[in-house]
């Protein structure tokens, strides 16, 4: 009998259950949008019980296609849009409110309070991260100060806090009745709570931001058997295998020595560099992250570069311009001009993330003229996005002292040939799209599967990986400095928008 391993990919936008077999190939998938909650500028929530009800649906919906059953099934990885915050009651399972997501801006003032007198790096030493809005550390914070009963309720251990990986392993494992209260080091990794060195929450830390120790999940490795499903369709299936998502994608592309990296082009653009089993400290507007721990082995660091707006933009252009009717054809309208037309898009949305950090920055479109139509500020929006790797390469670069000489990519926008060939451009190197585009699921399947035993070892692993296209660069370099000169200049233009006192 065929056995497969599967892994839940809980998104920004959608959730995915993904079934795979020994060579890594997809042989089932269902998935299903949930809502974008937006209740102010700058806010952005999902609803958990929705996230989990969708999470059930497609687990269902996947074995129904493949007419498979938790029998066939080896074990169960999860992978997660990081640090997206959920605060629930362990007793009723109830959230106390929606989820706080990874992009939302709500906590800048926290943010600027805690590091009034020490600096924005106030905690790099020992979490590897800036104080920033995009971590999820804040979030818990906004949580308790702003619902109602909140801080009392988690001070009397009433309350949990959790990524999502966190609040569907707890559901998926029996919620009210014995659900594990787990992540894993990648995910903890993201919350700003956690230091590198230890792999431990930081007491010091927790306690400069209020933070009752009690609402804590148990830090675990990333492939390890947590448990058991107890979710009636997959119950008895061990859940083995837990990343973030940007980190379940470095390992799907089989990242597994220090200097190879990943770019992974999806709602956001996440660049992420293996360092090794040492951490390595960014000058250079990086963050210092955990890549992935194999259950009792060391754990392997990463450099990260993190851009909060990628194919959101393309959304942001269907849905709020109406420039399009759907997301694929971005690519066909950007194909009907020769270039951008001097047009720059800088999709600062929720700010800057990695280089600049800037949660004052707001998104800006320059050099608009007559002669700009909807194509130019289509290529605009695909140039956006590769602008925004060519910095994070820069960063990586500069930080680590490894040249990039290849990068592997991964995520939706890679279908996308105008943007990939344009990212080799601007980056001067080639670019590799693997067979398997499904490298996060994948990941996290491949951690969950080497749990138990399913693939031996890393290295077999490895040999799964196939090259499909590669994209070699074609812009001379006067071409390119000069294209990256004006892009750098559109940045400045974002700057400064948001005032850092209400007014």
């Amino acid at each position: 009998m065929s056995r497969y391993v599967a892994a839940i990919d809980q998104g920004t936008t959608s959730t995915r259950f993904v079934i795979f077999d020994a060579d890594g190939q997809s042989v089932g998938m269902a998935q299903q949008e949930h809502e974008q909650v937006y209740p102010q500028p700058g806010w952005a929530e999902h609803r958990p019980q929705e996230i989990w009800a969708r999470t059930e649906a497609v687990i269902a919906d996947a074995l129904a296609t493949t007419g498979l059953t938790a029998a066939d099934l080896v074990a169960i990885g999860v992978t997660n849009q990081r640090e997206t915050t959920v605060v629930w009651d362990r007793f009723t399972g109830e959230p106390v409110g929606n989820a706080i997501v990874w992009q939302d801006t709500r906590t800048d003032q926290i943010c600027r309070d805690l590091s009034a007198d020490a600096g924005r790096d106030r905690f790099r030493a020992s979490t590897g991260l800036p104080l920033a809005t995009y971590f999820s550390g804040p979030k818990v914070v906004w949580i308790l100060d702003n619902i109602p009963g909140a801080r009392a309720r988690a001070e009397a251990g009433e309350l949990l806090f959790g990524t999502i990986d966190t609040w569907i392993i707890w559901n998926l494992t029996g919620g009210v009745d014995g659900g594990l209260h787990i992540t894993d080091v990648t995910n903890a990794s993201r919350t700003l709570l956690m230091d590198l060195a230890t792999l431990d929450w930081a007491p010091d830390i927790v306690a400069a931001l209020g933070i009752p120790a009690s609402m804590l999940p148990e830090i675990r490795s990333s492939s390890e058997v947590y448990g058991e499903a107890r979710l009636a369709s997959v119950a008895g299936v061990p859940v083995a295998g837990d990343l973030g998502d940007q980190q379940a994608g470095l390992f799907g592309q089989s990242c597994f020595d220090a200097g190879d990296a990943k770019n992974t082009y999806g709602t956001g653009n996440f660049l992420l560099l293996n360092t090794g089993t040492e951490p390595v400290r960014s000058d250079h507007g990086l963050v210092t992250t955990v890549g992935y721990k194999l259950g009792d082995a060391p754990a392997v660091y990463a450099l990260e570069g993190s851009i909060a707006i990628a194919g959101a933009l393309v959304q942001w252009l269907r849905d709020n311009l109406r420039l399009i009717d759907s997301a694929a054809e971005v690519e066909e309208l950007a194909r009907s001009v020769d270039d951008n037309g001097g047009c720059y898009f800088v999709p600062a949305f929720s700010g800057l993330f990695a280089p600049y950090w800037r949660d004052d920055a707001r998104g800006v479109i320059v050099g608009l003229t007559r002669f700009v139509e909807g194509g130019h500020i289509a290529r605009a929006t695909l140039e956006a996005t590769a602008f925004q790797g060519r910095e994070m390469v820069d960063a990586m670069e500069a930080d680590s002292g490894v040249t990039l000489h290849e990068l592997r990519v991964g995520g939706g926008m890679v279908k996308n040939e105008l943007l990939m060939q344009f990212q080799a451009d601007i980056l001067g190197i080639p670019i590799i799209r693997p067979s398997l585009t499904e490298t996060t699921a994948i990941g996290a399947a491949y951690a969950a599967g080497l749990a138990v035993g399913f693939w031996p070892s890393t290295e077999v692993l490895r040999a799964k990986w196939v090259e499909d296209k590669r994209w070699l660069p074609q812009m001379d370099e006067a071409t390119r400095e000069r294209e990256l000169a004006q892009w750098k200049k559109a940045v400045t233009r974002t700057f400064d928008w948001v005032d850092a006192e209400p007014v």
